[in-house]
């Protein structure tokens, strides 16, 4: 996505003034609670969040859930889990704050030390987990890069309104071996091209069914079939068809099934008569 000019020279201008602050906080080994503070300047001087109207504490029970919830238009949209400036972060830091974010419907949370920003995409499956998107040091950033720029336009209320953390997760997803494994397993028209490219090539009938079977059995990594991100890929695909067939698999199958062969004149898709 494209950044204004007005939120770059807003990001550059704070963060020259901000970056040797956190820099001085981190050698300090700072507390929890100062760390805090620092983070709600960053937030509001270089992401652009009002620090009164938008960033909030009412939601931050020490030890419960996390330090700062953010709300756009009087909505709950992130919550912000700060560890202190000199502790290393570490996924299990977010643990409570995704169990808070899944309560609330809410999507994302973001954990810092005001050094490293991590980005999560809370995934709403049984049970509730997570996923890192993105990761960004603001201590090593080239300001003048336009990469960098970029990615620091992910953390921005801007962004973050013009859906930059969903299209980013999006962009990863289309390369994720969980969603081309749910397309394989779950789409239609994906399994009815199998079908045809197998009658063209071996002349032989196959069902849906048995190549699922196969799939599930001997093709595809059993990792990216089970689990909460390989259900999280199923909804995303059974979300995208236009009516999702239920699919009943059992992914324990441990030899392909026997495909009786018929006679060259058979036609397929369902359609009688021989020539």
């Amino acid at each position: 996505m494209a950044i204004t000019n007005k939120v770059r020279d807003r990001l550059v201008t704070a963060l020259k003034r901000l970056i040797p602050i956190v820099q001085q906080q981190r050698a300090k080994d700072v507390s929890e609670a100062d760390t805090v503070t620092l983070v709600k300047d960053l937030l509001a001087e270089a992401f652009g969040y009002d620090k009164y109207a938008e960033l909030t504490s009412e939601h931050a029970i020490r030890g419960t859930y996390c330090d700062l919830a953010v709300k756009i238009d009087e909505k709950l949209v992130q919550l912000v889990e700060v560890k202190s400036a000199g502790s290393a972060l570490d996924d299990r830091h977010v643990k409570q704050a995704v169990d808070y974010a899944s309560n609330q419907g809410v999507e994302w949370v973001i954990l810092t030390n005001a050094c490293v920003w991590r980005i999560y995409h809370v995934i709403f499956a049984k049970p509730i987990d997570k996923r890192l998107v993105v990761e960004i040091d603001i201590t090593s950033v080239n300001l003048k890069a336009e990469a960098d720029l970029e990615r620091l336009y992910l953390l921005t209320k801007e962004g973050f309104v013009k859906g930059a953390h969903a299209e980013l997760r999006d962009r990863q997803d289309a390369a994720s071996r969980y969603l081309l494994a749910a397309l394989l397993m779950h789409n239609d028209s994906v399994v009815a091209t199998i079908r045809r490219e197998l009658r063209r090539m071996v002349d032989v009938l196959v069902s849906d069914d048995e190549i699922l079977q196969v799939l599930a059995a001997e093709v595809i990594k059993r990792d990216t079939l089970e689990g909460p991100m390989a259900e999280e890929a199923a909804k995303r695909v059974n979300k995208a068809e236009p009516k999702p067939r239920e699919r009943k698999v059992t992914t324990s199958v441990t030899a392909a099934p026997q495909v009786e062969e018929q006679p060259a004149a058979a036609v397929d898709e369902g359609v009688a008569g021989a020539e």
